[in-house]
């Protein structure tokens, strides 16, 4: 064993010394710098040739042969031959022959491998899908080699894709198909398609898609966000959100036209020095392809006296609407005092009608006993005792 390992060292010595010619395997991107090395050992001043994959002699003795400028000479020593290769191409790939004519031929084959590194391109399957549909997306990676591996990502959470591929040559093209639904929450968001070459390293490259998802517009009309005063000026912005967005919006009063001072730019709706006259509903709508939308702002504006101002401070019932003021004068006590005058006056007349009537039924009542006295006694005393005991008998 310990013979072994003293002469496997020794053996491989010999070898590398037997051999003349040395050359580097390479491997270079598609695009990139490669250089290509041959290694001289013992060179005795002999002819050196290096050939390209076709057998074209590129470099006799350190003197270009081949007529591309792409071959540069970068050295020529007694120690090596070493060629650059600018701009490689997957055409360039295959054996370099290092070739030394002395008493023997001597060679040496460098090989060059050009990898092509992925560009995946992403669009969209037919039309922009619409809210609550799907959309499907289509990676391509046009050329590789060796094959691409693609992946999707959404929200940085990965989904999955089916990919194909056909190859032309020594490249390859992969494409790879993602479905999912879609919402109108989705619109403007990325969704990423991810290549890298396996089994090369820093190889990935990622392309960004902009989702656009088509849904009718959505309309919302912002009040003002101060108290305002007959006579001040009214600003009402109308926001739009839609995909295709709407031209513009369009201002309208239900049921009556717009105030001669209203003016309209834009998203904007302004109407100077407010009053009564103004009052109504004020709609702001925007249409685009999938439809349309509307919002409504009601303005009531009352009337404010002239001799008493409205304090700043005075809360509205509405934020949207103009107030009166409170007076001097608190309507509430003078509502409480006509409503205590008022009933004082009725239990008065209550009053009043009972005693007279209680009054009137008294009267009546001894007028009536006294009429019917008055009539026995005097027909007892016309007639007798007689008249009065048939009296008494008729009322028995």
């Amino acid at each position: 064993m310990c013979c072994t390992e003293k002469i496997l060292p020794l053996l491989l010595l010999y070898l590398v010394e037997c051999q003349v010619v040395q050359a580097e395997n390479v491997t270079v991107m598609e695009g990139d710098r490669a250089e290509i090395a041959c290694k001289l050992h013992s060179y005795d001043g002999s002819i050196v040739v290096i050939q390209n994959p076709y057998r074209q002699t590129l470099f006799f003795n350190g003197t270009r042969a081949l007529k591309d400028e792409r071959f540069q000479l970068v050295s020529f020593t007694n120690k090596q031959l070493r060629i650059a290769l600018s701009d490689i191409r997957v055409e360039d790939e295959g054996g370099y022959y290092c070739q030394l004519y002395s008493e023997d031929t001597h060679h040496q084959v460098a090989v060059v491998t050009v990898l092509v590194p992925p560009k995946p391109v992403v669009e969209v399957n037919g039309d922009d899908p619409v809210e609550n549909g799907d959309v499907e997306l289509i990676c391509t990676v046009p050329r590789s080699k060796p094959p691409a591996r693609i992946r999707w990502f959404k929200d940085k959470k990965q989904i999955q894709g089916v990919s194909s591929q056909q190859q032309s040559g020594k490249t390859f093209e992969i494409t790879s198909v993602v479905k999912f639904p879609v919402q109108r929450k989705d619109n403007g968001g990325t969704v990423t398609c991810e290549a890298d070459l396996p089994s090369v390293k820093s190889s990935k490259q990622r392309t960004d898609f902009s989702l656009s998802v088509r849904f009718p517009p959505v309309v919302k009309i912002q009040p003002p966000s101060v108290l305002l005063r007959e006579g001040d000026d009214l600003s009402l912005t109308c926001s739009i959100t839609g995909n295709p967005q709407p031209d513009g919006v369009v201002w309208s009063r239900l049921n009556d036209t717009l105030p001669g001072r209203a003016e309209r730019r834009g998203n904007l709706l302004t109407i100077a020095a407010l009053s009564t006259v103004d009052n109504g509903t004020y709609v702001c709508e925007a249409v685009n392809e999938l439809g349309r939308s509307a919002d409504e702002y009601v303005l009531v504006v009352y009337e404010i006296p002239i001799a008493t101002p409205l304090p700043p401070s005075t809360p509205l019932p509405d934020p949207g609407a103009v107030v009166e003021p409170q007076t001097s004068v608190s309507y509430a006590v003078v509502g409480g005092v006509l409503a205590i005058f008022v009933f004082a006056i009725i239990c008065v007349l209550i009053v009043t009608v009972w005693f007279s009537m209680r009054q009137k039924g008294s009267y009546l009542t001894h007028e009536a006993s006294g009429l019917d006295e008055h009539g026995e006694a005097r027909e007892a005393f016309i007639n007798g005792n007689e008249t009065h005991e048939r009296k008494k008998e008729y009322f028995i």
